[in-house]
């Protein structure tokens, strides 16, 4: 039973073994002009110069010394039919090495077919194709397998059918053989010397389109901050004039209510720096040990920045805008939850950004403010009924900001003028199901 088992195991990683040499291990290589061109020409002087040495050694003997006073003849392939066998083998080793990048192994099997083929005595006729046949093999075949397995049988094939008497490279050519690769080394030093300068300028034009995508992070978020500056200081502000305005007119008349309106400007103002701060704490964060800046002690708070505000202030929001004298409704339908700080911060600024509107460009209106938490979406809406035009037409900026902050939640804002008269301002954020 273990050797059944043994048997068919044996068996089962021949079967793999086979199927692992017949799949690639990767797409095969696709030479480039210059690699097909520089291949031919290999191909074509190694032929040159291996034709040339068989036509030159046809009908040739050659006497050796194989010890002090012992030689031996050793014969070449003679006559037309030597002639031919010789530049076939040639031709058909030499040609072999065009196609080597693209079909290494098959190049390697004729050109090993080539080279056993070869009489012993001219064994040089083939035996430089087969080495560069050898390396493409080794570099450039796609099937790892198959390759490791041919390697070693064509190079024992080749290794053992040679004679110890004619040696395949002559004397002469040893010096040869030591300057070639001293060159070779010298040339791949050099490829690789580019290829690093090329690789370090490579580098540099990264680290130059990195520094050129952080400063356009950087002005993207300088203007992301001036939206959110003009989203704080013209709400406030804009409530601090009118009151003003308003306690001047009544001072003398009704110092109470002046007080009052006073207060609320102060409160205003305390609002504003509080938002303020908190935005240009996004440029710069304190280090620790620094104490409160000026700003901070007027405002009466800490210099740490407060928090953004929410849906969960929208009372205040409104309060403070019913203090200068424009009637707001507020509504909330179904049911309130948490949500993330961005969607309720971006539902506040639109909250404050039409009723800031209303105040400077509707005098006398009414607002209405509906804030609806649906299963799917948050939808808020700011309405008004319209009145006397109070200051100049707005640049616009405020309502492009606010859908640049509903787009990163891929909310919409829609605006537009109401039949009934007035203006109505609509967001819709999308929310993940409670």
């Amino acid at each position: 039973m273990d050797a059944r088992t043994t048997s068919e195991r044996l068996r089962g990683a021949a079967r793999r073994t086979v199927r692992d040499a017949r799949l690639p291990s990767g797409p095969a290589l696709r030479p480039t002009r210059r690699a097909w061109q520089f291949d031919a020409l290999v191909a074509l002087v190694l032929g040159i110069a291996t034709v040339y040495y068989g036509i030159d050694n046809v009908d040739n003997v050659v006497v050796r010394e194989i010890a002090p006073g012992v030689e031996i003849v050793i014969p070449r392939p003679a006559g037309p039919g030597g002639l031919a066998l010789m530049v076939t083998l040639a031709a058909v080793a030499s040609g072999a090495l065009a196609l080597r990048r693209r079909y290494p192994l098959a190049v390697l099997c004729v050109v090993t077919a080539a080279t056993l083929a070869t009489p012993q005595s001219v064994m040089r006729l083939t035996f430089y194709a087969f080495i560069i046949a050898v390396y493409s093999a080794a570099v450039y075949s796609p099937y790892r397998v198959a390759a490791l397995a041919a390697l070693p049988v064509s190079v024992v094939l080749v290794g053992t059918s040679g004679n110890p008497v004619t040696p395949i490279v002559p004397n002469e050519y040893i010096a040869l053989l030591i300057l070639v690769p001293m060159a070779v080394a010298a040339v791949g030093l050099r490829t690789w010397k580019l290829r690093t300068d090329e690789g370090r300028a490579r580098l540099s034009v990264l680290e130059r389109e990195q520094a050129e995508a952080l400063r356009r992070a950087v002005e993207h978020e300088r203007a992301r901050i001036a939206r959110e500056l003009h989203d704080v200081v013209t709400h406030n502000v804009s409530v601090m004039i009118i009151q003003a305005g308003a306690a001047r007119k009544i001072m003398k008349t009704s110092p109470e209510e002046a007080g009052e309106a006073l207060l609320a400007v102060e409160a205003g103002g305390r609002a504003a720096m509080t938002e303020l701060r908190h935005v240009m704490g996004l440029l710069t964060m304190a280090d620790e040990g620094e104490g409160t800046d000026e700003g901070a002690d007027l405002a009466g708070t800490a210099a740490v920045p407060a928090p953004q505000p929410g849906l969960d202030q929208l009372e205040a929001l409104v309060g403070r805008v019913r203090d200068t004298g424009l009637p707001v409704d507020l509504a909330v339908t179904g049911s309130p939850r948490p949500l993330p700080p961005g969607v309720e911060l971006a539902a506040y600024r639109v909250v404050q950004e039409a009723l800031t509107n209303t105040v400077k460009h509707a005098s006398g209106a009414a607002a209405a403010v509906t804030v609806e938490y649906g299963p799917e979406r948050l939808r808020v809406e700011v309405t008004d009924t319209g009145g006397h035009p109070g200051a100049g037409p707005g640049s616009g900026r405020g309502l492009i900001g606010l859908r640049e902050r509903l787009a990163v939640y891929d909310g919409t804002l829609d605006t537009g003028r109401r039949l009934t008269g007035g203006y109505r301002v609509e967001a819709l954020i999308p929310l993940e199901a409670p």
